[in-house]
């Protein structure tokens, strides 16, 4: 009994208690999604919606797509869906729209609504002390949270020695893809910092040829002029001759020259 009524405050408490305090078994909580997410509640979550219409980047989980059925747009809320074993968190699965459905047989606790501050400071905690599949699978969940500023801790995540080295590509590629640019300011910094390995470095490379191109362009000229690493120089030369950017042709013409 007083076992019971332990479980149930905790149940109460915060959403990093609640997780700890649930059963093994599948553990369910649901956030809002910021602008622009939208998805088919199965396996499709797509970025940069308007209007109805899909922006370029959408994400098929699992084996089978609906490409037939057209962009699939139903706009949050996102859900996660965590599995639980030993007490520990073995897996994670993302959702955006749709509804749960419950096995006969699954152990299922749901957390039901959850701010989505909460639900991205649980995530990106989880992301930076997971082993490497679930904290690799935490960080994409967190970028979709409405109103929520995650650079900085992405940043932090990327540049931690005791992230498992998934978790840290990972969290360097959405890096890329936060808007604005002090995101831009914090892939240059990592590419700068001594202590970052040279794959994460490599990530933050294509993270930058991701960004718009006044922003983007600017970072991968000055990354391939100056560099200390020759692999992280190379990278940036290859994703300048991808940008068909005027400023890229007259470095590669700069660069030739001087052979």
């Amino acid at each position: 009994m007083i076992a019971s009524i332990v479980v149930a405050l905790a149940l109460q408490g915060g959403l990093a208690d609640r997780v700890a305090a649930a059963p093994d078994g599948e553990v369910r909580f649901s956030y809002a999604t910021r602008a622009g997410v939208c998805g088919n509640g199965r396996n499709i979550i797509s970025l940069e919606c308007d209007d109805g219409r899909c922006g370029r980047q959408r994400m098929s989980f699992d084996r089978y797509s609906d490409d037939d059925a057209g962009c699939p747009c139903e706009a949050g809320p996102a859900r996660v869906a965590l599995q639980k074993r030993g007490g520990q968190i073995h897996r994670l699965r993302t959702y955006v729209g749709g509804a749960w459905r419950s096995p006969a047989d699954a152990q299922v606790t749901d957390l039901g609504p959850v701010s989505a501050v909460a639900a991205a400071r649980y995530l990106l905690d989880l992301a930076a002390r997971a082993g490497e599949g679930v904290g690799h699978d935490a960080v994409f969940p967190a970028i979709l949270a409405d109103s929520v500023t995650v650079w900085p801790d992405l940043l932090r995540l990327a540049r931690s020695t005791t992230v498992p080295r998934e978790t840290r590509r990972s969290a360097v590629f959405w890096l890329g893809q936060a808007a604005g640019e002090a995101a831009t300011r914090g892939l240059t910094e990592l590419l700068d910092d001594t202590t970052v390995a040279l794959d994460v470095k490599e990530s933050a490379v294509f993270a930058l040829s991701q960004r718009p191109r006044d922003e983007g362009v600017p970072a991968l000229i000055r990354i391939a002029r100056s560099h200390p690493s020759p692999g992280v120089r190379k990278k940036a030369l290859f994703w300048l001759g991808q940008s068909e950017d005027p400023r890229a042709l007259a470095l590669f013409e700069e660069l030739l020259t001087k052979q």
